[in-house]
């Protein structure tokens, strides 16, 4: 592990980050393992689709609050929005590095608000019970890397200095993702509710290039902060998203015949 403890900060002396990245690792890690069982999140087609008797049943046993997606939506990414905006003056004269982690992680949570009003079509509504949890894990995990980027002050900086790089992987990953999210939303007009295949962009190689490049995107998190809750984060994120692709993959493959075979999950002609 000594290449790791060349790039990142000496862990703080902080019981709640410590907890918190061993925390952020296994649930993520866990997520994915269960998006690979059919176990998927309770805001996706898997489960607007396949798990549509389900979520009948649910509501048939038991008073349950739905929102519209586009409200849902909007509901997960804003309290994570607005803990970046505030750390800017809970946190101010911090140094370069952690302005950019702080802003970095704004812009991320600002375009998926952007996105939400503006960009993304919605098939079916969001439940409360399903948006309450997912929200604070958003909330908390952006928190827990701010606080954590604030521990490192007055740590001697890692031997390798990777910010700046992690500055143009963010910009790479966080365009690369909205492009393909825009691709995705051009394949339904509004009264459209059915899913098609994606074909343009990197779509031809990989069912999920917004997922690839939202991976990208927080490595360069990992990059800028160089903290070992965020790369906890960045490895789990890692995990979920190549358990959650697989899922979508399987997914297209039973709803759509002419599905290419060749057409990977996630990374072009490997996975």
């Amino acid at each position: 592990m000594s290449w790791l403890l060349s790039i990142v900060f000496p862990p703080p002396p902080s019981i709640f980050i410590g907890t918190m990245s061993a925390v952020s690792l296994m649930s993520l890690a866990y997520g994915g393992y269960s998006e690979v069982k059919g176990k998927n999140m309770q805001y996706s087609k898997f489960w607007n689709v396949n798990n549509l008797q389900k979520k009948k049943t649910l509501i048939g046993k038991e008073e349950v609050t739905e929102l519209s997606g586009r409200t849902g939506m909007f509901i997960l990414y804003t309290p994570a929005f607005l803990a970046g905006v505030v750390s800017f003056s809970i946190f101010p004269d911090e140094g370069l590095r952690f302005m950019l982690v702080d802003a970095a992680l704004t812009i991320h949570f600002l375009k998926r608000i952007l996105e939400v009003l503006f960009i993304h079509k919605y098939s079916g509504k969001m439940v409360l019970d399903t948006v309450i949890p997912i929200t604070l894990s958003y909330f908390i995990s952006t928190a827990s890397m701010i606080y954590a980027q604030h521990l490192t002050q007055g740590f001697p900086e890692p031997t390798v200095d990777l910010k700046y790089i992690g500055v143009a992987l963010f910009f790479v990953g966080i365009g690369g993702n909205l492009y393909h999210h825009y691709l995705l939303s051009r394949l339904r007009e509004k009264s459209d509710l059915g899913y098609k295949i994606p074909k343009e962009g990197m779509f031809n190689l990989v069912l999920c290039p917004h997922y690839l490049f939202e991976i990208l995107g927080f490595v360069g998190v990992f990059f800028i902060s160089q903290t070992l809750y965020s790369f906890s984060f960045t490895l789990g994120t890692l995990m979920y998203l190549m358990g959650r692709s697989y899922a979508t993959r399987k997914w297209y493959l039973s709803k759509f015949e002419n599905l290419s075979k060749e057409v990977k999950c996630l990374i072009p002609f490997v996975f």
